[in-house]
């Protein structure tokens, strides 16, 4: 029952008749419960030991110092003598393609790559449907159907400005999946893919349909490639190490051009390269006792309140997990786009940027809600 309950508040000298569904409460206490947080959040010092061995930082194995002179007697001890390395341990692996895209997936894509609104990508991806250059987007899940599976051939040969890729594909037996093809995960539609119809796309519109048409062209491309190193090393028996990641094989990946926006910093450097390093090799280095704070949360984007709602507020990255939880969450792929526009505009929430935070008013009215059961995410 999609009960509507009716809130007075007085704020700023007016009193106003407040209107909020059962989805939209959760929501907004979403935003109100993260942003008293970050408000209520008493940032710590904490101190990190690393050093500096051939232009890598190895960090001490056991972890950050909360005493400063804790950290600077081990910095004094491994200042007197060299850096050598003891062991290197190098895993190969695999990492599969992202899957398909379901609505709220792609939304979140293209709210941190285009800092598109949910809204907007909704109104792109049901253009782009009406054009009939792709299915229908108003989906939750990110299979296919059997059946589909001999239409993928037709649909890579009709997309033709992505010849370069798809011709890979082409050129060997389309691979079946159950990653990809799945009748027990699809319902009434499959997840979002093109049709294999071109149109002259611009701007956003083209922005969106490049979005799922390399996602559907790398399912169907070979795992990526991966070698894990943990190189270890000691100076005065003090234990430090140092993880990188080395592509063997782009696979899925060459679909993906490495971004050059400063947002990426980080996962770039998750992805660092180790030199070749070998067991017993010496040399100087460079140690230093490196102040850090902890951090705050972060405040929601659309990108993370979209995942927040569709896992009932948990934060979730794995796509298994997720998948098993979308029948949790608040509302539904077509609706959480107008909740956030809702939200928005009753302005109980605003826009800072990329950021989304709750106004006065959508503090109060969370504030003067007290039966708790209406705020929940987990009994929505």
């Amino acid at each position: 029952m999609n009960a509507t309950r009716l809130y007075t508040l007085k704020y700023g000298g007016f009193k106003q008749v407040l209107s909020i569904g059962r989805v939209q409460t959760p929501t907004l206490a979403m935003i109100v419960h993260r942003d008293l947080e970050i408000e209520n959040f008493v940032s710590k010092p904490f101190w990190e030991l690393q050093t500096t061995y051939r232009d890598t930082i190895f960090n001490y194995a056991k972890g950050r110092f909360e005493k400063i002179e804790d950290g600077q007697q081990l910095l004094q001890k491994v200042k007197d003598s060299e850096f050598t390395i003891t062991s290197i341990e190098r895993k190969e692996g695999k990492e599969y393609s992202p899957r398909l895209f379901d609505l709220t997936s792609l939304q979140v894509f293209c709210n941190k790559r285009y800092s598109y609104t949910a809204d907007q990508t909704l109104k792109l991806v049901q253009k782009l449907y009406e054009m009939k250059v792709v299915t229908y987007p108003r989906v939750d899940t990110t299979y296919l159907p059997v059946d589909q599976h001999p239409k993928v051939k037709g649909i890579m040969q009709g997309m033709k400005s992505y010849r370069q890729f798809t011709s890979q594909v082409l050129s060997k037996p389309i691979k079946k999946s159950k990653r990809i093809f799945d009748d027990k995960k699809v319902t009434d539609h499959h997840a979002i893919i093109p049709t294999g119809k071109e149109s002259n796309l611009q701007g956003g519109h083209a922005n969106v349909y490049d979005a799922i048409a390399r996602r559907f062209i790398a399912n169907f491309y070979p795992e990526c490639k991966v070698a894990n190193t943990t190189a270890k090393g000691t100076a005065s028996a003090i234990e430090f190490k140092a993880t990188g990641k080395e592509i063997l094989d782009p696979g899925w990946r060459i679909l993906f051009p490495k971004s050059t926006k400063k947002t990426d910093d980080k996962k770039n450097a998750k992805d660092n390269i180790l030199p070749q390093f070998e067991v017993g090799e010496q040399g100087p280095h460079d140690p230093a006792l490196v102040e850090k704070k902890t951090q705050p949360p972060k405040h929601f984007t659309e990108a993370t309140l979209l995942r927040g709602m569709e896992t009932a507020g948990k934060q979730v990255d794995d796509d298994e997990l997720r998948e098993l939880m979308k029948a949790n969450g608040i509302g539904r792929p077509s609706t959480r786009a107008a909740i956030i526009e809702t939200l928005y505009r009753r302005k109980y929430i605003i826009r800072r940027k990329k950021n989304l935070l709750a106004s006065d008013v959508g503090k109060q009215l969370i504030g003067t809600i007290r039966n708790k059961l209406l705020t929940s995410v987990e009994l929505t």
